[in-house]
């Protein structure tokens, strides 16, 4: 995989975030092309326009110049460092129908975004504008929790052994590859991660024990797993002491392997079937809440029929 484009969504706050320096080492590091888009709107503005639409419309051209200003300086900085940088700022809210519309304009190889932790409490209210682009953005996508190593130095690569990959559509192979691809320009180590031992009932999000099953039926499974999981490590040069089966809650054992190891990034990928087709993918917006690292979140790719 070749990364070229990368996308980058500021916080409508004129702040210089941990995905700036994100985004800033992943291009400089990949050569790849950086566009910078933040969206700002202030409702007082906009509802003055209902009285004066000629003064709205100067003060929200005022507004927004301030906006660009402020951009186009952090995005010099970046170009002196020989980053090709583009930068826009939209006069709208940051709804999720504005960033996958801008999203599918710009055809990035990976969107990047701040994420912060978000309380049960909160989620429980309202589905949180993270969690909905985890489900609907079409882009690989990189939510930054802190840029300690701005240039990642060490990725761990987890896969899902559980499902048939006609089912995922080659998503590990993908994981892999993003992997790989942010990883060698980095001068990365990538790691290999599987959580074994359990499986999904149908459409339930429930995991159960695969040491439920007969014993011959689970020795076939670990089996197979087992075997997908060296082959694909050796397929991407995954060296023994970085491949790594661990037995739990997928979830759990992911936020644990990853904040046990320092890791910089986790890369994981969801699938969602909608209707009354299969769903996978809880497991992403279950370790998005608890990763101690930067999450890189892939999807397979679109089916053609």
């Amino acid at each position: 995989m070749k990364i070229q484009r990368l996308l980058l969504i500021a916080p409508t706050e004129m702040v210089r975030t941990p995905a700036f320096e994100r985004a800033r080492a992943l291009a400089c590091a990949t050569g790849a092309m950086l566009h910078i888009v933040a969206f700002d709107y202030v409702q007082a503005l906009a509802a003055a326009g209902l009285f004066d639409h000629d003064a709205m419309a100067q003060a929200r051209e005022g507004y927004l110049q301030v906006h660009r200003h402020w951009l186009e300086q952090q995005a010099r900085f970046q170009r002196c460092e020989g980053v090709q940088v583009s930068t826009e700022v939209v006069w709208a809210r940051p709804t999720l129908a504005h960033l996958l519309e801008y999203v599918n304009d710009f055809h990035a190889d990976l969107v990047i975004k701040d994420t912060h932790h978000v309380s049960a409490l909160d989620r429980a209210f309202h589905r949180p504008l993270d969690w909905q682009l985890l489900r609907d953005c079409p882009a690989p996508l990189h939510l930054v929790i802190d840029a300690t190593n701005p240039k990642p130095l060490s990725i761990l690569a987890t896969i899902d052994l559980s499902h048939l990959e006609e089912l995922t559509q080659g998503l590990n192979d993908r994981i892999l590859d993003l992997a790989s691809s942010l990883a060698e320009p980095c001068g990365a180590t990538v790691h290999l991660l599987n959580v074994d031992g359990w499986s999904e009932l149908g459409e339930s999000e429930m995991n159960v024990p695969t040491a439920t099953l007969d014993s011959s039926l689970r020795d076939a499974v670990s089996d197979a797993q087992l075997e997908s999981f060296e082959a694909l490590a050796e397929r991407y040069g995954i060296e023994k002491q970085q491949r790594h089966l661990l037995l739990g809650i997928p979830a759990e054992v992911i936020a644990h392997f990853a904040q046990r190891h320092a890791f910089d990034m986790v890369v994981l990928g969801t699938t969602y079937h909608r209707g009354i087709d299969l769903f996978i993918g809880s497991t992403a917006e279950s370790v998005l809440n608890r990763s101690p690292c930067s999450l890189t979140i892939v999807k397979p790719l679109p089916r053609l029929d």
